[in-house]
């Protein structure tokens, strides 16, 4: 299995929230990518290399980052042998490809044949999380269906219906629909997914499908990789796999909340998330 790391965005809300403080507190985070980001005692993509590397769940942990940010991805992956990266060649939130084209440059750039694992670059979970029970769980999937995805789950508020895509699930946890920020009248569902799925790699092909049906589609429809998980709903067998909560790190208070968290909570580090 292969891990990728989306990692191409411009943190336009957490830049412009760092820029506007006035403590002085956070002005060394003034054009810092979201993945590195220091939370507690390392960059926030490092916990995930760490847990990837202890967990010994993927070969490779692939890095998709954009020009801006490539030079600093790339002294943060010089202390690593099983990180490479990869640039999207886009210097604006303007120009980003979107996270679908994104998934897919690291699958034709690093020939990837292997199933999956995708992972946005700004998001960490709660302690009960374990990468080794995700994907010992994908493993008894693809022993019943080699077609089998599955995604994440964690329960949200009424009211952050809106700010999410809402799964709706049947028997034995396979997933019928995903709604992105529906109201809470349109589901009875409280099922927030986060950006953390593992394909399989018979999916692979249909990321190109996803993109051609798309090309024509403005960038919104092709950003939010949670958009071709609801386009691969129908098509594939969809699990779901449910988490206590995750942190995303969106803006500063809740990069702020995610760091002290990191320094003063988190029970054991070198465990975490493994």
């Amino acid at each position: 299995m292969k891990a990728v790391i989306l990692a191409a965005g411009y943190g336009t809300r957490l830049q412009r929230d760092v820029v506007a403080d006035s403590s002085g507190r956070f002005a060394h985070l003034v054009g810092t990518a979201k993945p590195l980001l220091p939370v507690g005692s390392r960059a926030l993509i490092s916990h995930w290399v760490h847990a990837l590397t202890r967990s010994h769940c993927v070969d490779c942990v692939h890095v998709v980052t954009n020009a801006v940010y490539l030079a600093a991805f790339q002294e943060w992956a010089s202390h690593f042998t099983n990180v490479k990266i990869v640039s999207d060649q886009t210097r604006s939130n303007d120009d980003r490809l979107g996270a679908v084209a994104c998934l897919q440059l690291a699958v034709k750039h690093f020939s990837i044949e292997d199933h999956v694992l995708v992972i946005g670059g700004d998001t960490l979970f709660k302690e009960d999380f374990s990468l080794s029970k995700v994907t010992g769980r994908f493993s008894d999937l693809q022993a019943k269906d080699e077609n089998s995805c599955l995604v994440l789950s964690y329960q949200c508020k009424e009211e952050e219906t809106q700010k999410y895509g809402i799964l709706e699930v049947g028997s034995h946890l396979r997933v019928l629909c995903m709604k992105e920020k529906p109201l809470p009248s349109e589901t009875k569902s409280r099922s927030a997914c986060p950006c953390f799925y593992v394909f399989s790699k018979k999916s692979l092909p249909l990321l190109d499908q996803f993109l051609e049906e798309k090309k024509e589609a403005p960038i919104d429809e092709k950003d939010a990789p949670g958009n071709f998980v609801s386009w691969l709903i129908p098509r594939e067998p969809v699990y779901s796999h449910q988490i206590a909560g995750r942190f995303d790190v969106g803006n500063l208070p809740s990069y702020i909340e995610c760091d002290l968290y990191f320094r003063e909570k988190l029970q054991d580090v070198e465990s975490y998330m493994v």
